[in-house]
């Protein structure tokens, strides 16, 4: 019997029961997102009331922060747990999470990626380091984030003398997935997309679960037209075939092929930041920079560092990744984060954060929520928000140098940076440098048993990680100590006899 697995959205939506356990792939901004797929579950479940309480579990934020991505998830009633590694891109589920309208729960995206190579292998689970002393530790919240949330997801385990974490594996009912053509059989090439992330991972994790794999492309081509090197993910496991002709690469871009990597073409130039305080926070973290050092960028103020790399003409100087699995080329930000013009190279999502577990990176540049006198660091909730790390957890704690990248406190400053001086006319209302972190993204102690090295750049000083806490190296010109730092924070640091002035030159155009 010839196979035909062609089907209309309706028609694969049909196929998700009640009650399933669903796995979603894409990135922010719209990266490998199967929207098309997406809106046809919610304008079902607003029409019918079906599919209902369903468990979801996404690796990487998803969505605009306005209606796409897991906001179409965002309903009362269409899901009962969801599992996501970062949470930013979708308000209405965050606002779900704090009132307990769900079961929430966070883990590190490389952790979930990784997780879905173990369910399709038939493993118990994911046995790692990562997550050792902070909030997804069973020690402390074990991923929990709310409340309504009481599964034990992950297990302190000793194996070997060693203390490891154990993320469970559970059954994967539903798959949905995205690449760019796709053939009767169900062939999936991703040609045509801007990463691989976790594409075939999650496909296999709900195939060898008893479980169905929807996957939406632009492009239905004949049997036997697409080359074998280009098919990411086997007919074998894929159950539905959804064309849509108006995908686009991303919400704001319809096709280049230079983010899909099949051409190099010229990197545009980036303009030079206008002098600021994002300006010259990401000033000081690039000299942290040495030759051929293989580096990773958070999302945030550590992306001005990629954009001084591009602006310079340094992309030949270091090795730049991203977790969403491509090497080099230029960086784009903001809602395109994770996208990169003319990459040198696109490998699968968990076997990036394979390179990242193993301590591949020599130079992290992440941002902070909050830090406190032992150098432990928050991103992921925030004044009772949940917020997720994203891959923040699975880099830091395995980078052997990371800069945390952000402002000295928000909400409300008034900075003035003049004659390669700064001016604090008037700090902000939330401090970042508090007594004690609201939840643990990052743990200083473990980090330090680690030998790892580890300081903060803002933009009045500079401080770094040591067995005594955190340390007052560097200050800024014209920043009075008293007034300017140690009043504006909720601990003392060490401080020693004559802190080193951050070079003036960082504060001038």
């Amino acid at each position: 019997m010839t196979r035909n697995k062609f089907m209309s959205a309706e028609s694969a939506v049909d196929m998700i029961r009640n009650g399933s356990t669903v796995a979603l792939i894409g990135g922010g901004g719209g990266l490998m997102e199967p929207t098309h797929v997406f809106r046809a579950i919610s304008r079902k479940f607003q029409e019918t009331g079906s599919p209902r309480n369903l468990n979801v579990i996404h690796a990487l934020g998803i969505g605009d922060k306005k209606s796409e991505g897991m906001n179409h998830f965002a309903h009362k009633g269409l899901v009962k747990k969801v599992v996501g590694g970062h949470w930013v891109w979708s308000p209405r589920m965050q606002e779900l999470a704090r009132d307990n309208e769900i079961e929430a729960y966070v883990l590190p995206s490389g952790c979930v990626m990784q997780l879905y190579r173990e369910i399709g292998g038939k493993r118990p689970g994911l046995f790692t380091h990562v997550g050792l002393g902070t909030f997804v530790d069973p020690r402390h919240q074990g991923g929990r984030m709310n409340d309504a949330a009481k599964d034990e997801m992950v297990e302190l385990v000793n194996i070997g003398g060693q203390e490891l974490l154990w993320y469970k594996s559970f059954p994967v009912d539903v798959t949905i997935i995205r690449g760019s053509f796709a053939d009767a059989d169900g062939n999936i090439s991703l040609d045509q997309e801007a990463a691989n992330i976790d594409v075939y991972a999650a496909a296999l994790a709900a195939h060898n679960s008893g479980g169905i794999v929807i996957a939406q492309v632009r492009t239905a081509v004949d049997r036997n037209t697409l080359p074998a090197r280009s098919v990411r993910v086997p007919g074998a496991i894929v159950d539905a075939v959804v064309v849509d002709p108006e995908q686009r690469m991303s919400y704001e871009i319809g096709y280049d092929p230079t983010i899909s990597g099949e051409y190099r073409g010229p990197t545009p130039t980036e303009a030079v930041e206008e002098l600021g305080v994002r300006a010259v926070i990401a000033r000081r973290a690039h000299l942290e920079l040495t030759d051929n050092a293989v580096i990773n960028f958070g999302v945030g103020i550590g992306e001005g560092v990629a954009k001084i790399i591009a602006s310079r003409g340094e992309v030949d100087r270091y090795y730049q990744t991203i977790e969403h699995g491509t090497y080099g080329g230029s960086l784009l930000v903001g809602l395109h984060f994770g996208f990169a013009r003319s990459a040198s190279a696109m490998i699968d999502g968990p076997s990036q954060f394979d390179f990242y577990s193993g301590g591949g990176l020599d130079v992290a540049f992440l941002g902070f929520g909050e830090i406190d006198a032992e150098g432990d660091v928050n991103v992921s909730k925030l004044g009772g928000l949940t917020v997720g790390p994203g891959g923040f957890m699975d880099i830091a704690q395995n980078a052997r140098k990371v800069v945390f990248c952000g402002t000295f406190d928000t909400k409300g400053a008034d900075i003035a940076i003049e004659n390669g001086e700064i001016n604090v006319r008037r700090p902000g209302q939330v401090r970042k440098l508090v007594r004690k972190v609201e939840q643990i993204t990052y743990s200083g102690s473990q980090a330090l048993k680690l030998s790892h090295e580890a300081l903060l750049v803002t933009e009045r000083a500079v401080f770094r990680l040591t067995d005594q806490g955190l340390v007052l190296t560097e200050v800024a010109p014209g920043i009075d100590i008293r007034r300017d730092i140690l009043d504006q924070m909720d601990f003392a640091p060490l401080i020693p006899s004559t802190p080193v002035s951050m070079d003036p030159a960082l504060f001038v155009q």
